[in-house]
């Protein structure tokens, strides 16, 4: 069970900070691999993995980053050099799990290390800016831990000292207990928003699952269709389903529970074979705390609960999305179904419900009909998207991709 586990660090700025992570690492019976990216200053105690290595992965000396006089600048070429040599000394079997502590700065560099692993890698950064906006979705590794590192910017103390030693527990302890992902049957990787706004999931998985698939589901909140695109563009799915484009419409107007710009792409860039619907993709859902922009006030409201709520599109906007999303699923490479329920697309649409808006709807169906003709295969289905009818439409094409050897055949549970 002895586990190393990488410590990433400033060694000239932060010495008795990551010393104590260090010993508490170690007193636990872990062993350590030290990487220090410091730039100015020298490390105070030894390391494995010296500035000047991690500098030259990306051809640069620390002499030449400190004559260039941005700290900025000089801090992201040490963030490239990092994630290099994480991957490469993972790759070489090194250690089992990674950890990275720092303000502003020491954050964005191990943001960079975190993606530069793969799934199932422990993965932790202790940081001043932990739960911030300031770090972007697309940032994030899928399965990266944070911590926040109270009163940890500079020295040690009793409240800086309690937040180190629970990260060396943490890390020293993921990396015991991790299992990676064995993928002994093929995996089908599906969004939704909840399962209360979209319900298919209770119906699809267990007849997936019938069929010999692992399902994946991710919750379209933001981090969950980041890590979805990802494993999507790594081809890591044998079919997607993604029924649920909210964080796309998200994204294009502003709101902070965004996936990134890049949502709805990685299927496509990969080549997998994806079934697409526009689940949720009338309302624009909020952070709980956020004011509803000026221009939204007089829409269809719905506060989930304290984290989250929603607001709804007008018919010209719905447009405007069916629009973009054609665009994207144009570019896709590899087989593409788009699925139109013309009922409603998801649970507060329908008749009585907060966000009915018939006129809507039907403006965002013609336009989708439209905007998708001759470029994307796709199909109108009399249903709304929490009906079994959408259910069964969705294994039909599933099963036929199947059957054409487009999607490879399910395994019997081991």
């Amino acid at each position: 069970m002895t586990k190393t586990i990488l410590v990433v660090g400033t060694f000239d700025t932060k010495a008795d900070e990551l010393g104590y992570l260090i010993d508490k690492i170690r007193n636990q019976g872990g062993n350590v691999l030290a990487m220090d990216v410091s730039v100015l200053g020298d490390p105070r105690v030894p390391v494995d993995v010296t500035k000047h290595e991690v500098a030259g992965a990306v051809g640069e000396t620390i002499d030449g980053l400190i004559a260039l006089g941005e700290e900025g600048e000089a801090f992201e070429k040490m963030s490239a050099g990092a994630a290099l040599l994480t991957r490469k000394l993972h790759r070489e079997g090194r250690f089992d799990g990674m950890i990275a502590l720092g303000g502003t700065m020491g954050t964005d560099l191990a943001l960079d290390c975190a993606q530069a692993l793969p799934i199932g890698v422990p993965k932790y950064i202790v940081s001043t800016v932990a739960g911030s906006p300031l770090i972007a979705a697309e940032r994030m590794a899928a399965d990266v831990q944070f911590i926040l590192w109270a009163g940890g910017l500079y020295g040690l103390n009793p409240l800086c000292k309690s937040s180190l030693s629970q990260a060396a527990g943490a890390v020293l302890g993921a990396a015991r207990a991790a299992e990676p992902p064995q993928f002994d049957r093929p995996v089908i990787g599906m969004t939704s928003l909840g399962s209360s706004c979209l319900k298919y999931m209770k119906r699809l998985h267990p007849e997936l699952t019938a069929r010999g698939y692992d399902v994946a589901v991710f919750h379209t909140t933001g981090m969950g269709g980041m890590a979805f695109e990802r494993l999507a563009a790594e081809g890591a799915f044998a079919c997607v389903m993604d029924f649920s484009l909210q964080e796309l419409v998200n994204m294009l107007h502003g709101s902070l529970v965004s996936a990134g710009a890049d949502r709805l792409t990685g299927a496509g860039r990969s080549g997998t074979p994806q079934l697409v619907a526009p689940g949720a993709m009338d309302i624009l859902d909020l952070a709980g705390w956020q004011e509803i922009p000026a221009r939204f006030s007089d829409r269809p409201f719905h506060e989930h609960n304290r984290l989250i709520k929603s607001v709804g599109f007008n018919a010209e906007e719905r447009r405007a999305l069916a629009r973009e999303m054609a665009e994207r699923l144009a570019r896709a490479t590899g087989p593409t179904h788009f699925l139109l329920p013309l009922q409603g697309i998801e649970e507060w649409d329908r008749p009585g419900e907060a966000a009915h808006d018939p006129e809507g709807l039907s403006a965002f169906v013609s336009e989708v009909s439209h905007t998708l003709e001759g470029r994307v295969s796709h199909e109108a289905l009399d249903c709304h998207i929490n009906d079994e009818a959408f259910c069964t439409a969705a294994l039909a094409q599933f099963d036929r991709w199947v059957s054409d050897g487009l999607v490879p055949r399910g395994k019997a549970a081991s």
